[in-house]
């Protein structure tokens, strides 16, 4: 990247607004190298002329041919934007479109340039209006739609470009999906230099994430709604300026039956110092008004949370807040590692929320220790082991202990409370190691309406964490709650599950420094995956027994990822939150795959799965863009 003045002036204005460490962990992130640099890749798979003509007679055969309008607010704009835009629109493989264009410049400069390129070329399909007054960008946009005789309203900014295959794209998906009423796509920048225009930063964007949209507006361009949904949602609001696309495309989602997302770069937002995307700073009553607009659609939904900004401009938080006070039953498998898990459990009596229990699921374990440790936090004074459990019972309670046999019989080795009161219960699974089929075990034992399935590795971060998850849980159309979970070292371990990847899924970001964010700040930002890992996930008893808990032909590998995508079957969203934050030991007490038996055991799980999601693995993660690698866990470009 070459230092110039204006970027040196940049960086400091950055500097300021972070502070230097998350200044330098943004800086890490720009500066991480691309695998696949974008400007070839662009020109590699950039529509040629063969292909545009192609598309040209293709889509005459659409059996659905809508007539797209496209809306453009006009203010001063330079008359080469302006030309280079309206060249843009004429370009298009589809042509049943109109260009609506609401000028509020206070000269005739825009409206001669207009008139003259409409006669140069004989262009009959736009449509020109000279406002009296500048109603600000809202209220512009409006007289633009006014315009409009589409059947659908497309938005273009005046100084920005389309690509010739935009309107095909757009309408081919909305003859693929008949239901849709909103459909976006994916963006670029442009900006001029010696060599002409440069293609940078690309924004590939997963299927419709609500919960990424309530961390950002995500979607921007290239948009198209149907008349009939930008007329129930009345239009652009003046009150949101700056933020009155986010504001707008809240509203659209929420009205619309169907959102879809076209997976190709179709629109090229302009770079210039005077513009958001080059200089954040320049707009910062957008991004109030984006907090406002936030807050507003929250109301609209009837869903209390309270909106904040985050320091990346243009990024929200949305806070959701606990419902009366549920009982948290927190499932934990064990095999001996005594410290690992009193470690764990410790982490867990840091928590803020009160109303838990913990079940320990106890699983063959060796070592006397382990026993011993069950004891005590259970508040048992006789060191026995695993062999008196059925002992008399009297001889328990005159011992002050407090397992009785009943609950000896019953698969509990032992049950007491913690020094804060809460109930801990010690359940004896004594069959071969089952992940699934353990934490089904434990889930009999469990009185909570929600439960945490947390591995002993775990060390909670967030003392908060539980009041974070259930917020997001209490959501009615929330099934699965997610953490950020991080290695020893300070590295990423999890920050959300992509399915596809590695042929069949993996966590994204690992190897990842704390810190630092990713891809468009997505490690750091709450949003919807189509999975996410059991070592630290809430669910609530109704949702886990409607699908009926962990899939226990997967022992091991994959029955959170099966679990997550049978609920996400069942219409539920998936939520990563990555303001629940945990240390991940890995596994510590299950060893590694190192033995023909287990080796084998892996391969019989991977085709299970495989045969079970097939249809999945073939489409692609609706929540992770075809355009990115399946060999990489951080949104790297496919070559």
């Amino acid at each position: 990247m070459r230092i110039t003045p204006y970027r040196l002036k940049k960086g400091i204005r950055y500097l300021k607004h972070y502070g230097v460490r998350a200044f330098v962990n943004r800086l890490r992130d720009k500066l991480e190298p691309e695998d696949v640099p974008y400007g070839p890749w662009f020109e590699k798979y950039s529509v040629g002329s063969e292909e545009l003509a192609r598309q040209s007679a293709q889509a005459g055969s659409f059996s659905y041919q809508p007539l797209i309008s496209i809306v453009v607010p006009c203010y001063q704009t330079p008359e080469k934007y302006l030309a280079e835009m309206m060249d843009s629109v004429r370009a298009q493989s589809y042509g049943r479109w109109q260009l609506c264009l609401a000028d509020a410049t206070p000269t005739d400069k825009v409206e001669r340039a207009v008139q003259a390129y409409c006669e140069e070329f004989k262009e009959q399909r736009v449509l020109y209006r000279r406002l009296k007054e500048n109603r600000g960008i809202a209220g512009n946009t409006n007289e633009g739609i006014a315009l409009a005789k589409g059947d659908w309203i497309a938005l273009l900014d005046h100084d920005d470009l389309l690509a010739p295959e935009a309107l095909y794209e757009i309408v081919r998906m909305m003859n693929r999906e008949p239901e849709a009423e909103v459909v976006y796509s994916d963006e670029d920048q442009v900006e001029e230099s010696r060599q002409g225009m440069v293609h940078k930063k690309p924004h590939f964007k997963p299927d419709f994430s609500p919960d990424l949209l309530r961390s950002n507006n995500y979607i921007t361009h290239f948009l198209c709604v149907k008349r009939e949904i930008v007329e129930q949602a009345g239009g652009m609001r003046k009150e949101f300026d700056g933020a009155q696309d986010y504001d707008f495309i809240l509203r659209c989602t929420e009205l619309a039956g169907k959102v879809c997302h076209v997976p190709r770069i179709l629109y090229h937002w302009r770079v210039h110092s005077a513009s958001t995307a080059d200089n954040p700073l320049s707009k910062m009553y957008a991004y109030d008004a984006g907090q406002r607009a936030l807050q507003e659609h929250l109301k609209r939904m009837g869903q209390p949370g309270e909106v904040s900004q985050l320091p990346h401009f243009g990024f929200y938080r949305v806070k959701y807040p606990v419902a009366g006070s549920p009982l948290v039953s927190i499932l934990i498998p064990n095999k001996d590692q005594a410290g690992t898990l009193a470690r764990c459990i410790e982490s867990v009596e840091r928590s803020t929320w009160q109303n838990y229990e913990i079940i320990i699921i106890e699983n063959n374990s060796q070592q006397e220790e382990t026993f011993q440790y069950y004891r005590k936090l259970c508040g048992i004074c006789r060191q026995e082991g695993m062999g008196s459990q059925a002992k008399d019972a009297d001889t328990r309670e005159a011992a002050g202990c407090q397992a009785s046999h009943a609950q000896a019989a019953s698969g509990i080795y032992c049950e007491g409370r913690l020094s804060g009161g809460q109930r801990v219960a010690v359940a004896a699974w004594e069959g071969v190691f089952n992940y699934s089929a353990i934490n089904n075990f434990g889930a009999g034992y469990a009185r909570g309406d929600y439960y945490v399935l947390l591995n002993n590795d775990i060390e909670l971060i967030t003392e908060g964490w539980m009041e974070e998850m259930l917020g997001n849980c209490q959501r009615p159309q929330v099934g699965v709650v997610g953490a950020r979970l991080y290695y020893p070292d300070n590295t990423y371990q999890h920050a959300g599950i992509v399915v596809g990847i590695d042929g069949i899924a993996a966590n994204m970001f690992p190897g990842l420094r704390r810190g630092q964010e990713g891809y468009y700040h997505k490690a750091a930002l709450q949003l919807n995956y189509s999975a996410v890992t059991a070592a630290c996930l809430m669910v609530s008893r109704e949702v886990f027994e409607k699908v009926h808990g962990l899939e226990e032909q997967l022992l091991v590998a994959f029955n959170d990822v099966d679990f997550c995508l049978r609920v996400g079957r069942e219409g539920y969203l998936v939520v990563y939150d990555p303001y629940v934050e945990a240390y991940h030991y890995e596994s510590k007490s299950r060893g590694k795959e190192d033995t023909k038996e287990k080796v084998r055991r892996f391969g019989e799980e991977i085709e299970f799965f495989r045969t079970r999601w097939i249809d999945l693995l073939k489409a692609g993660d609706p929540y992770y863009n075809p355009n990115f690698s399946l060999k990489k866990c951080n949104y790297k470009l496919k070559p």
